[in-house]
């Protein structure tokens, strides 16, 4: 039976990660690490067993331990800090921890000489503010990082193809977009917008009015379903020390993503512009290639934008 050590555990990426190894009927132990409980459990699975550890990864002898205790066949790697908006509040906190907390693991599986394989899990931020004539983006075009969150995922990925190229660690690299669904956190932008949407649709006060930063910019948005599937055939599939963008290859405006969820609901919003929610440099436009993991491990986006954007506005109508 194969072993997953999943770090970020607590996280709306992992929840639907174990959703998808449940879903190809295969018996797998799983270890969830983070620092926060999950709001859910593996009660409710048939195929997928295994426990939850309370474990701070800056902490390099409780990631010794738990690394030689359980001997993973593969760690996807999903903690992180993973807010560029709260990198530019602090941006040493992201720094450190995003940095820190890869090395602490994958220094314990080189000192182990463990055949692990290793998924380290990068940003579209990375590629930075780029040309337009560069667009779409992909994997061989040069790094250039606006924010401390995307200067951390560089340095990050930096030090996974060391690992791989010097020490011959197996490592599988992603640049993933932005990804959105059904139980993504409020501080994500679109996430908040699908609740802030919720809360006018039900407001009893009349008020139709939502707050807003820089709407004009361009993203390319893939399902966190699609996400993960993709990282559990990276797991199987990837070339070591390879870099893989996982994207739609679709770009959209944030303005029209506000306007997607309107008809969506069917209801009338006042969209209002707020100077301080608007980020000291941000990049204009991403939009990604993903020519490469289609040619090279098979995988395609199959979830429609609309469909996310249901389901992530019906997962804040339920929890509200």
């Amino acid at each position: 039976m194969k072993k997953y050590l999943i770090t970020g555990y607590s996280g709306f990426v992992s929840h639907h990660f174990l959703n998808y190894l449940e879903s190809l009927q295969q018996p797998c132990n799983i270890l969830g690490v983070d620092i926060n409980e999950a709001a859910f459990d593996l009660g409710s699975y048939k195929y997928v067993q295994g426990s939850f550890k309370n474990v701070n990864l800056l902490n390099r002898e409780e990631v010794d331990v738990l690394i030689h205790d359980y001997k993973p066949d593969y760690i996807l790697h999903l903690a992180s800090y993973s807010s560029v908006a709260s990198s530019w509040k602090n941006p040493v906190t992201s720094f450190v921890n995003n940095t820190n907390i890869f090395l602490n693991l994958v220094e314990q599986v080189r000192l182990l000489g463990l055949a692990c394989r290793i998924l380290s899990v990068g940003s579209s931020e990375e590629y930075g503010k780029v040309d337009v004539s560069t667009l779409p983006l992909h994997e061989e075009l040069p790094t250039n990082p606006v924010s401390p969150y995307a200067v951390a995922r560089v340095s990050q990925e930096m030090l996974s193809q060391i690992y791989a190229k010097s020490y011959g660690l197996d490592i599988v690299l992603t640049r993933s977009f932005n990804h959105i669904g059904p139980g993504q956190k409020e501080m994500f932008a679109i996430s908040s917008f699908a609740k802030k949407m919720i809360g006018i649709k039900h407001s009893s006060s009349g008020e139709k009015t939502m707050t807003v930063g820089d709407i004009e910019i361009v993203r390319d948005f893939v399902d966190v379903r699609d996400v993960v599937k993709a990282y559990y055939l990276l797991l199987q599939k990837g070339e070591k020390g390879e870099i893989y963008n996982i994207c739609s290859g679709k770009g959209i405006t944030l303005k029209e993503v506000l306007q997607t969820m309107k008809n969506i609901l069917q209801i009338e919003v006042n969209i209002q512009i707020d100077k301080e929610l608007i980020r000291p440099a941000d990049n204009p436009v991403i939009i990604g290639s993903n020519k490469k993991i289609k040619d090279k491990i098979g995988w395609q986006p199959s979830i429609s934008l609309e469909t996310s954007l249901k389901d992530l506005l019906n997962y804040w109508d339920n929890n509200q």
